[in-house]
């Protein structure tokens, strides 16, 4: 009897301290604080609305941040290298101008396309050679390249917004299509955030952007070429611009030039409020993605419950602003 108890006693703790292992973990998690109230968000909404816990709500919910997601990925890249780019929306905006000109004047959409992205990631590096070359800082210098993205697409088309109806359906599935019931958006967008979330932690090229981010000085001292760090998440975030605009153009068939104003709000405030320092060094994928659908559920829930659409950027804007006070307030006490 007494080896029988001294056998057993073991598989009772086990289990006990493997959950209080994991959920220790999932304490410290920087993200757990947004899964929490995304949870107590969607406990509230199942009692307020009948058709928040709906299939139909949860698709349109991730179907308006999925594209949006994308850009997310690359500006939450950028600012923890400390940089912010204010252009996204131009930017993904003359992409799918670009890419919706080349293609009325006769050429394939696909090549038209990368064309279009190749374009979005050559303002990309313009942006980072007077980041880098002149010491500009990021905010100038996208708030420059904003206007001309702008520009150029209104330019392109007049200021008319060009019809892509005769785009081929394997073109428009990329923005319209379906996988086993699931937008194919909804998939590219997972694809994305699952391989990037993973390089950008476990990766060592990628954890230079940390590194950057945190200290520069350091940095530059460690061996690591700092510019080329810097350089690399500039394009990278115009270049998903550039990728979520050709999406968008898919999924209207059109290309509007006042596309996206605007849109850098909902995607600097979905980076910050998932953790990403406004003064580098820190933040994750998988944050800035929590960010940007708490931002989701917010909006719907205020939609579902017939809040005026004004009263919706404000809240908006008030919780970007209490993201951004948090995060001042945990660097000050870290000091």
């Amino acid at each position: 009897m007494a080896n029988s108890d001294t056998n057993t006693a073991p598989l009772n703790v086990q289990p006990t301290a493997a959950s209080g292992s994991i959920f220790k973990r999932f304490i410290k998690m920087r993200e757990a604080n947004l899964i929490v109230i995304i949870l107590a968000l969607f406990i509230v909404m199942s009692f307020a609305s009948p058709y928040f816990l709906t299939w139909a709500n949860m698709k349109a919910m991730m179907l308006s941040f999925s594209t949006e997601g994308i850009v997310v990925v690359g500006m939450t890249v950028l600012i923890i290298v400390g940089g912010i780019d204010l252009s996204v929306g131009a930017v993904m905006c003359l992409a799918m101008v670009i890419a919706g000109k080349l293609f009325l004047m006769g050429m394939n959409p696909w090549l038209a396309s990368l064309i279009s992205i190749g374009c979005s990631g050559l303002l990309g590096l313009a942006m980072g050679l007077c980041v880098t070359k002149i010491r500009l800082h990021t905010f100038i210098v996208s708030l420059a390249m904003m206007g001309i993205a702008r520009g150029l697409a209104m330019t392109i088309t007049q200021g008319t917004p060009l019809s892509l109806f005769t785009l081929p359906p394997e073109f428009k599935f990329i923005g319209q299509g379906t996988v086993m019931g699931v937008p194919f958006v909804i998939v590219i967008f997972f694809i994305i955030v699952i391989i990037s979330d993973y390089l950008l932690r476990h990766h060592a090229a990628l954890r230079k952007v940390y590194y950057t981010g945190s200290n520069e000085a350091a940095a530059q001292y460690s061996g690591i070429n700092i510019d080329k760090i810097k350089v690399g998440a500039i394009i990278l975030c115009t270049t998903f611009a550039g990728l979520a605009g050709i999406i968008y153009m898919s999924k209207f068939g059109a290309a509007t030039p006042n596309f996206g104003v605007g849109l850098e709000l909902n995607i600097i405030a979905a980076a910050v409020i998932g953790g990403a320092s406004l003064k580098g060094g820190e933040g994750s994928v998988l944050g800035a993605i929590l960010g940007i659908a708490l931002l989701s559920v917010v909006s719907s829930s205020l939609i579902l419950l017939d809040v005026s659409p004004y009263w919706q950027d404000l809240i908006k804007g008030l919780i970007l602003l209490v993201a951004v006070s948090i995060d001042q307030i945990l660097h000050d006490k870290q000091k």
